[in-house]
């Protein structure tokens, strides 16, 4: 099969909830980053084949994300376009699907990515299409039911994490650390610029005027190991795991072009990476956050390398502690680790973030001239990614 490269890669900035990103719903989000791409690998809107994007919380949403953003970006009807629903790993997902189809023939160039707008989902009444004669009616977060309680146990996602911890004896000050430090680099990436070739400014609207939005919202440079220290455990009265070390909810789209190398080769298009392999597993939901170890032994067996091989890693901050039971137990050189912060400094949009990771890969590895990038993804009921690219 053809070797499938990335062309362009683009995101917006990460809102928190209710924050700068709200009144953006996903197919506006995602559209926003599809025409960016497009225009960042110099192709023409006639030119997409397939559009495919990650998205977990599609209550209220409307048919096949992906086809909304398809068409408000003014992609041809005769286009085709599918929406990927594989909980955190979606917008990652994506990525893969765009490259089978191909490798395979069924697509010549394809815009992949992943978005979610946490913001917009909504509550649910589960029970109004049978009918309510009396009593109270209850409403369901589509957020906690469809994406941050385990469907098999019905805990919190963070309780898996409470597992990873205690499993791999990953302690809070070690979480605290994590976190401390994924807010420093991201803040250290802000102020240096690093990030500006992956984001989309965004102008935001209202009644007392407009803005530029371009940082991600929830990196906090005031933190400190103090405060965190001092919030509760969010989940079991003795845990470790606490909002502070983990991800928060957010809102954010990442769009990337893909095209077999011949096809750039013939439009003079130059690649900024390969996709040189990808493996996924499955594992115990009650220790989910582990499964990005299992997928990259899975990828490495599969290549026949090592973590000696590969110059950076992103790896998806859900929880620090299941990133530091990740690097600790394969012994990743955390100075090759989310370099530029993860998803407890920036943010974690669900169904963004396996893409949104692929684009900050490509982008790290380009500004250190690096060339191999491990990028990795923790999913909500038991299941783990990992995609090896290279830059070119």
């Amino acid at each position: 099969m053809e070797k499938v490269v990335i062309v362009a890669a683009k995101r917006t900035p990460i809102g928190k909830i209710n924050g700068a990103l709200k009144n953006f719903s996903s197919v506006e989000l995602g559209t926003i980053v599809t025409k960016e791409a497009i225009k960042q690998a110099k192709i023409n809107n006639d030119n997409v084949d397939q559009v495919i994007f990650g998205n977990v919380l599609q209550s209220g949403a409307g048919q096949n994300i992906s086809r909304q953003i398809e068409i408000n970006s003014g992609i041809p009807y005769s286009s085709t376009a599918n929406t990927v629903n594989q909980v955190c790993g979606s917008g990652l997902k994506a990525v893969r699907n765009a490259q089978a189809a191909i490798a395979m023939g069924d697509a010549n160039i394809v815009v992949a990515g992943g978005v979610e707008s946490m913001s917009n989902a909504p509550f649910l009444n589960m029970n109004m299409r049978k009918g309510k004669k009396f009593g109270n009616v209850s409403l369901i977060d589509s957020i906690y039911n469809d994406a941050l309680m385990d469907a098999f146990n019905k805990q919190p996602m963070g309780m898996t994490a409470e597992n990873v911890a205690k499993k791999y004896n990953i302690n809070r000050e070690e979480q605290d650390k994590w976190a401390y430090e994924s807010h420093m680099r991201a803040l250290n990436a802000q102020k240096n610029d690093y990030l500006n070739e992956e984001i989309v400014p965004i102008e935001i609207k209202s009644r007392k005027g407009s803005f530029i939005f371009k940082d991600d919202e929830t990196v906090r440079p005031d933190t400190n190991m103090e405060a965190l220290g001092k919030l509760k455990p969010a989940f079991t009265k003795e845990g470790s795991v606490t909002a502070g070390n983990a991800a928060s909810l957010n809102d954010g789209a990442s769009a990337l072009v893909l095209m077999s190398a011949s096809e750039a080769e013939k439009r003079g298009i130059k690649p900024l990476a390969a996709i040189d392999d990808y493996a996924e597993t499955g594992c115990d939901p009650d220790y989910m956050g582990y499964a990005p170890y299992d997928a990259t032994k899975k990828l490495f067996t599969k290549m026949n390398i090592s973590m000696d091989d590969i110059d950076l890693v992103e790896l998806n901050e859900a929880f620090a502690a299941q990133v530091l039971a990740v690097a600790k137990n394969y012994n990743i050189d955390k100075n090759k680790l989310n370099i530029s912060g993860g998803a407890i400094s920036m943010g974690h949009p669900l169904g963004d973030s396996g893409a949104r990771i692929i684009g900050t890969l490509i982008y790290n590895l380009k500004r250190t001239n690096k060339k191999n990038g491990l990028a990795t993804i923790c999913i909500g009921g038991g299941m783990g990614m990992a995609m090896k690219i290279t830059l070119l």
